[in-house]
């Protein structure tokens, strides 16, 4: 039974040092993405969680006023255009990447572009 749980150590720890060894071959990089339609706190919010269950990607800021997304992530684990994709997949515009149409249909009213009927810039949501 020793001899079990021993090798049984044994394996997580080789199997830990082995995830931590990966993580540090990639290269942190910070991206800077034009999110025009992002409209108040609740689209940021939307976005920052969203992001939070993407590979690779290490932090996510959303700047409302400006419209920019911050987004740091791993080299080896995702690329710039998966990071803008993600966030088009949250139903956002991402640059050149154009929000997902079904994911957009779903956000709510005030998350939405003036022509669609959100964004009121002089309310606050």
């Amino acid at each position: 039974m020793r001899i079990i749980k021993l090798v049984m150590v044994m394996l997580l720890v080789a199997v830990g040092t082995a995830t931590m060894a990966q993580s540090k071959k990639g290269t942190l990089v910070t991206a800077k993405i034009s999110t025009p339609t992002v409209q108040c706190e609740q689209c940021k919010d939307r976005i920052e969680k969203y992001m939070l269950q993407e590979e690779g990607i290490a932090s996510t800021k959303v700047d409302v006023k400006k419209h920019i997304t911050t987004v740091k992530f791993f080299t080896d684990r995702t690329n710039i255009e998966n990071v803008k994709t993600a966030i088009a997949n949250a139903g956002y515009d991402a640059d050149n990447v154009t929000a997902n149409p079904e994911t957009y249909a779903k956000l709510p009213t005030c998350c939405k572009k003036p022509e669609d009927g959100g964004g009121h810039p002089d309310k606050k949501h």
